[in-house]
């Protein structure tokens, strides 16, 4: 799954609207219009997705914007400020804003958890919704940094699950 997938399907799971949208990037840093942000909700012509699995549009290829990392990132960035609010800096310490090498799948993982302020539990059971079972540990895993002995990298059909148990969770 690409970025943009991931962006669909986070949508759709927490029923997210076209001006929360909009807000969401502005957050991040991200200046997008309504119509830049349909763009970007557009499946990608390089998705290899079957045809039972899509949630979205087909539209023409030059019709979409190709959700970058840097994109991506800024809206889950946008997303924790839009559920949080904003988080002021600690006296002597400078605001973080920059982009990491981290793979998509996992940095949803972490910064959906920051945001909905999900437990580990929490977690576990949105899988369960989906039909997955996931271990303490395996989560464990997914959630480290990259380069930690004990890393693994979050797998599509994981991530897919998760946002599956999500929209079983938050569309009731």
């Amino acid at each position: 799954m690409d970025n943009n997938d991931l962006l669909i399907r986070l949508r759709y799971a927490l029923d997210i609207k076209n001006r929360d949208m909009v807000e969401i990037f502005k957050l991040g840093g991200i200046e997008l219009s309504k119509d830049e942000v349909l763009k970007v909700l557009t499946k990608t012509p390089d998705s290899e997705e079957e045809e039972e699995d899509r949630i979205w549009i087909d539209r023409e290829e030059e019709d979409y914007i190709k959700a970058e990392d840097a994109l991506f990132e800024s809206f889950l960035n946008g997303f924790i400020v839009f559920k949080r609010g904003r988080q002021e800096p600690k006296p002597g310490q400078t605001e973080v804003s920059a982009v990491t090498n981290e793979r998509s799948n996992n940095l949803l993982l972490k910064k959906v958890k920051i945001a909905l302020q999900l437990t580990s539990e929490d977690m576990l059971e949105i899988w369960d919704l989906a039909g997955v079972t996931v271990t303490k540990g395996e989560l464990g895993a997914l959630l480290r940094k990259v380069g930690h002995k004990n890393y693994k990298e979050c797998g599509d059909r994981y991530a897919r699950n998760f946002l599956k148990g999500l929209a079983i969770r938050f569309r009731k």
